[in-house]
């Protein structure tokens, strides 16, 4: 075989090879839909994210299933090859306290933020009797320590107001993919002359909350004061921060928190370590002390439980129809 003939065999194979190896990219590389699942409200601290929602997406071919997990998040991921000609993904969303919806999504593109209406009928308001009445609610649980005194505790919440969906076009803040126009913020606590914290928690309790995130290198090790800061790359987020007020010395190891209600519901978070969880609160002006329990059960409230990534509990308290806060919360 002539040295040419070699050089235009060698440059075929080369290219066959190449071939393959392209055609075998094709066939593993997949494409990601995401997003999130909340509840549809016209106040965002109350759009709380929703678990266990069944998502199924279409592509016009194939039909997969997935559900949300506890911060409301779903990810679907479709092979290249099969979205040639089926660049649109429908998402249908299903749970059996909310209406189920219908949406379009496009893979590789837009953050999903799905947010569903509540199908549970209204409480009627005409003709109801006079509701009971719950105030003055403190959490109280213990927790393996020493050598410290709780002397009170500390809880702010705050916004990240955003708009998501909007590129970032290399204005920081960005999402930590340098994809999304992100927003920050961050709150300030003071524990006090001779105080110190412990116990910092900081969670996204409402809006789109996997697509968050709380920088947490100041919670570690906080000491008189702890700064909280939060990025949100999709819709407006509200977190929530807490901690125990603490002395250096001996002490027992009972302690209180306080919770931030929205609307009907309170909403408190609690260290992975706490336990014998109880909520005292003055039920038509008498003080009772009521347990919590691993069922999460209360005779004025649906309690609802979910796990951060850091092993901290995020709790959330709805009233039941008949009861009322003694006095509203913002």
């Amino acid at each position: 075989m002539s040295p040419g003939k070699k050089f235009l065999l060698g440059i075929l194979i080369a290219a066959l090879v190449a071939s393959g190896l392209y055609v075998r990219h094709l066939r593993r590389a997949t494409i990601q839909v995401v997003g999130a699942v909340i509840a549809q409200n016209d106040d965002p601290r109350k759009e709380l994210p929703i678990a266990s929602v069944e998502v199924t997406a279409s592509d016009g071919v194939s039909l997969t299933r997935t559900k949300s997990d506890t911060n409301g998040y779903f990810a679907f991921s479709f092979r290249k090859r099969l979205l040639r000609l089926h660049p649109v993904i429908t998402l249908t969303f299903s749970h059996p306290d909310y209406e189920a919806i219908e949406m379009t999504a496009k893979p590789g593109g837009n953050i999903t933020v799905a947010k569903l209406v509540s199908n549970k009928p209204l409480e009627p308001t005409s003709n109801a009797g006079p509701k009971q009445t719950i105030g003055n609610v403190t959490v109280r649980y213990s927790i393996k320590s020493s050598n410290v005194a709780t002397v009170g505790s500390a809880v702010r919440s705050f916004e990240v107001p955003n708009v998501g969906n909007v590129g970032c076009n290399s204005r920081s803040p960005c999402s930590p993919d340098g994809r999304w126009k992100a927003a920050t913020g961050n709150t300030l606590l003071d524990a006090g002359a001779g105080n110190e914290f412990r116990n910092v928690r900081a969670s996204c309790i409402a809006g789109p909350c996997p697509f968050t995130k709380i920088d947490t290198n100041n919670l570690e090790r906080p000491g008189r004061t702890v700064s909280v800061s939060a990025l949100a790359w999709s819709d407006t987020a509200t977190f929530l921060v807490e901690a125990e007020v603490i002395r250096p010395m001996q002490s027992d190891v009972v302690r209180t928190s306080y919770p931030v209600i929205f609307g009907e519901a309170l909403n408190f978070t609690l260290p992975h370590a706490a336990e014998g969880v109880s909520l005292q609160a003055e039920l038509n002006g008498q003080s009772i002390v009521f347990p919590l329990g691993p069922a999460l059960r209360l005779s004025w409230a649906d309690c609802q439980a979910r796990a951060n990534p850091d092993e901290t509990r995020v709790y959330r308290c709805e009233l039941k129809p008949g009861y009322r806060w003694l006095k509203s919360g913002s």
